[in-house]
């Protein structure tokens, strides 16, 4: 059987009491496929059966695609994908506006409310990483693609499972915008009083998150396992052959390090021995270029 709880166990055993992580100040951290929500599944479903209530046919692989932006630019981007916009021609006799826009994400949102708590499991290591930085004095940021409607769901199921960061941003709530540019990290920064953002550590499992992480000037940790690039459900992965595991984690790494992620490793699990070199390189005068 498939398991990451091997990994969590001896990351947070060899490194929970000799690991130096200073001069490190916080880490910053996605929601679902990173320390909820295994596989990211709870919004790739939702699209999926949003846009069906239109009488148009998404791909999970399709309503997985722009991932990590907010939800709104997500059904935008979805709504530019050429077969989808042939199918909206072709009922609609019109190409797609922001007006439909607003329509699918007002269809969306009741049902991404409805069943987001379904999905606030914690990803296995999860809790114990948490507990792990505050043992070592880090702050515990986070932002999402969720609006903040979503992640009031979410929230109390996710605290009475053991995660609660110190700060989170929902992807609706800032003028500036959301994914892929820098706003929420930045505003995690503020909220926190960090005082350095190279001292700052983003993880995500999406390319926008990246790019945010990038943007705001932090060090970036991609997850490929337990994320979107990847996919799998609990049940699956724990079914899953093992090779072909190792070929999509080899995809999703790869899609990741391409969109800039200083490492990348398979969940949150795998963080401590990764946040540890971050911070001997950041003692030894190297940055997050």
């Amino acid at each position: 059987m498939n398991s990451i709880a091997h990994t969590e166990t001896q990351a947070l055993s060899q490194s929970a009491n000799a690991a130096d992580l200073s001069p490190l100040q916080a880490v910053i951290f996605d929601w679902a496929g990173t320390l909820v929500d295994f596989g990211s599944l709870a919004p790739t479903q939702i699209f999926v059966e949003a846009f069906a209530t239109f009488g148009i046919t998404i791909t999970l692989a399709q309503a997985r695609g722009p991932m990590g932006l907010s939800k709104w630019d997500h059904i935008h981007q979805l709504l530019q994908d050429e077969s989808i916009a042939a199918q909206w021609q072709a009922t609609f006799g019109r190409t797609p506006t922001n007006d439909d826009v607003d329509a699918i994400y007002a269809r969306f949102m009741p049902m991404q409310i409805a069943k987001v708590g379904e999905f606030s499991a914690p990803i296995e290591g999860a809790v114990e990483l948490l507990q792990w930085l505050r043992a070592k004095g880090l702050k515990v940021g986070s932002c999402s693609g969720y609006p903040r409607e979503v992640l009031n769901q979410l929230l109390p199921q996710a605290e009475a499972a053991g995660i609660k960061p110190d700060h989170v941003v929902a992807g609706d709530e800032l003028a500036a915008g959301g994914r892929p540019g820098p706003f929420m990290a930045l505003a995690n920064v503020l909220a926190l009083g960090i005082g350095d953002v190279r001292a700052c550590v983003k993880v995500d499992d999406t390319v926008p998150g990246i790019e945010e992480g990038l943007r705001a000037g932090m060090w970036t940790v991609g997850l490929s396992l337990s994320g979107n690039e990847v996919g799998y459900s609990v049940a699956e992965f724990a079914k899953a052959d093992a090779a072909e595991v190792d070929a999509r984690v080899a995809v999703a790494e790869a899609k990741l390090k391409q969109a800039g992620a200083h490492y990348v490793v398979r969940s949150v699990a795998d963080l401590p021995a990764v946040l540890e070199q971050i911070a001997a390189e950041l003692r030894a005068g190297r940055q997050p270029l």
